[in-house]
């Protein structure tokens, strides 16, 4: 495959992902109205209570003020699994950095699992249920993990924050102070389910389905949530400059809840500005659909930062994702066919484009090599079942520390599984890894592509592999003057630019395609990571980046 067939291959299939994405084609802007009467809202709630209320069958439900913390509490009668939100709400931001403490589940929506009924209620096409609107600079708590948020379909969650007023969805160990830098499973997680593709169902010539309710990830019973349909173009809100942190739960038909799960979610919904911190699973896992990301950041995420899965077709857009020094598994974990077997032929499954078909520009992974973390071994890039990813302009680095599994090569960079995931990277036309560099002890594991083991083939593609050390570490920074400059700054995550960039010694081969730097971030562009995240700037963290200590 050749460099320039690449650009365009990368341009057209950028533009043709972000073409159904673009905010131009839905614009939902944060809503101004306020549940409580203190802010003016309609809903009768009690004269000196800021709490967000709502009217439903004549009866006002509202929070209670606790003016002590200056939080309010919604208990089980509020809101829970077995008793969701049906009706439209508001939660405001409080004053004095209270929180909106939820005693039971946040379920948007009613659920439903089979075609009847949910046409019955007039869920259709997305759109049709009730919407929770969080305005910016609101904090959201759970106490424990066994409550959790789910949107369900035809529900949305417009949850719009700014770099000042950045949205947090969070535990109540956050909120009192007693909780870990590292701590997870303090709350379940967010899960949002969609009308989007999911290869789990099965679909006409025209992409149509019937009866495609997929389980999403949950409990059974009251907690049961359902996604998938035929509408790629569905939104389910719209999120940006938004925190979850420290959540994952084992919930009773073991599933493991992930910061956010984004089951068959559509293109319309807009993620923008997004970090996950110290989740027990994974960050954020895409079960089909097609809803895109910019500005991602992800850290002390124990199993996987970035997991596809069942035919997920969306895009991602600066990426920054930071293992912590003793856990966390891949970067990305990607597979293309929900429920994949080695002994079936997906041909007819490929061809119609439902396997998935990830974009991903400009991402920058520091993984740490270790061996003993909570799920596996810290690791780079995944791809198997079918998947046909298109990845560019991005960076591996797993140098910092010194190589824990050189023997057994459980620290690589990039992994490549899929026969058909292979046979894809070798035509070149709907898959491809290019203009990216790699640096951990462990370069590769799985391939061959073609005739040629995945490393030749990579380094023939415009990749480039750093040689690490298995047995020492490796500083990639400017500032430690090695034959290995990748990155530099205070926190040390900024890529330098390509022409100062050293690897093995020299200067690197390659250049950014349709872009001006490798990676999430350069010192000479805008930093989005400023004012809204938390854990990777002096003033909003507990604790500094490991490697920076080296």
């Amino acid at each position: 495959m050749k460099l320039a067939s690449n650009k365009l291959l990368l341009a057209a299939a950028i533009s043709a992902v972000l073409a159904g994405c673009d905010s131009g084609g839905i614009n939902i802007a944060p809503e101004n109205n306020d549940n409580s009467v203190n802010n003016g809202g309609t809903n009768g709630g009690s004269t000196n209570n800021p709490c967000a209320s709502y009217e439903k069958a004549g009866s006002v439900k509202q929070g209670e003020f606790d003016s002590a913390t200056g939080n309010c509490t919604y208990n089980a009668a509020f809101v829970d699994s077995g008793n969701p939100l049906t009706v439209d709400l508001v939660i405001s931001k409080l004053d004095n950095g209270g929180s909106h403490i939820f005693e039971g589940s946040l379920f948007v929506g009613n659920n439903y699992d089979d075609d009847i009924t949910m046409a019955a209620a007039g869920i259709v096409e997305g759109g049709d249920g009730a919407k929770l609107t969080v305005q910016a600079g609101a904090t959201v708590a759970f106490p424990n993990s066994t409550k959790f948020m789910v949107v369900n379909r035809g529900s949305q969650l417009n949850a719009v924050g700014t770099a000042q007023d950045p949205i947090t969805f969070t535990s109540l160990s956050d909120v009192e102070g007693t909780v870990g830098p590292e701590d997870v499973q303090q709350w379940g997680g967010m899960v949002i389910n969609g009308f989007g593709i999911t290869n789990k169902c099965a679909y006409d010539a025209e992409m149509k389905t019937s009866e495609c309710h997929v389980l999403a990830e949950g409990a059974a019973g009251k907690d049961q949530s359902n996604y998938g349909g035929d509408n790629n173009d569905d939104s389910s809100g719209h999120l940006e400059y938004v925190r979850v942190k420290h959540t994952g739960a084992e919930v009773a038909n073991g599933d493991e809840l992930n910061g956010i799960t984004f089951s068959s979610v559509g293109a319309g919904t807009i993620v923008k500005n997004l970090q996950v911190y110290s989740t027990y699973d994974d960050g954020i896992e895409m079960f089909g659909g097609a809803v895109s990301f910019e500005n991602y950041l992800a850290m002390y995420v124990r199993d996987d930062s970035i997991d596809i899965d069942e035919g997920w077709s969306g895009s991602i857009t600066n990426a920054l994702v930071i293992q912590s020094e003793t856990d966390g598994n891949h970067c990305i974990e990607s597979d293309g066919i929900g429920s994949y077997k080695d002994s079936n032929d997906y041909t007819a499954l490929i061809a119609a484009g439902l396997n998935s078909r990830p974009v991903i520009d400009g991402l920058t992974c520091i993984i740490s090599a270790q061996s003993e973390g909570t799920h596996d071994p810290g690791a780079g890039w995944r791809f198997r079942e079918g998947i046909f990813p298109m990845i560019t302009n991005s960076m591996v680095i797993g140098s910092f520390a010194a190589d824990e599994n050189g023997a057994e090569g459980s620290n690589y960079c990039l992994r490549v599984d899929s026969a058909e995931t292979a046979a894809a990277l070798e035509a070149g036309t709907e898959a491809a890894i290019t203009s990216n560099i790699f640096a951990c002890a462990d370069k590769t594991k799985g391939g061959p592509i073609g005739a040629d083991d995945l490393e030749t083939w990579a380094t023939a593609n415009g990749n480039l592999f750093a040689n690490v050390p298995g047995d020492v570490a490796l500083n990639p920074t400017a500032v430690a003057d090695t034959g290995l400059q990748l990155l530099e700054g205070t926190p040390a995550v900024f890529s330098i630019d390509t022409a100062s960039m050293m690897v093995n010694d020299a200067a690197v081969g390659i250049s950014p395609i349709e872009r001006a730097y490798l990676g999430a971030l350069s010192a000479g562009d805008t930093d989005w990571t400023v004012g809204w995240t938390y854990g990777l700037h002096e003033g909003s963290r507990a604790q500094p980046l490991w490697f920076e200590q080296q």
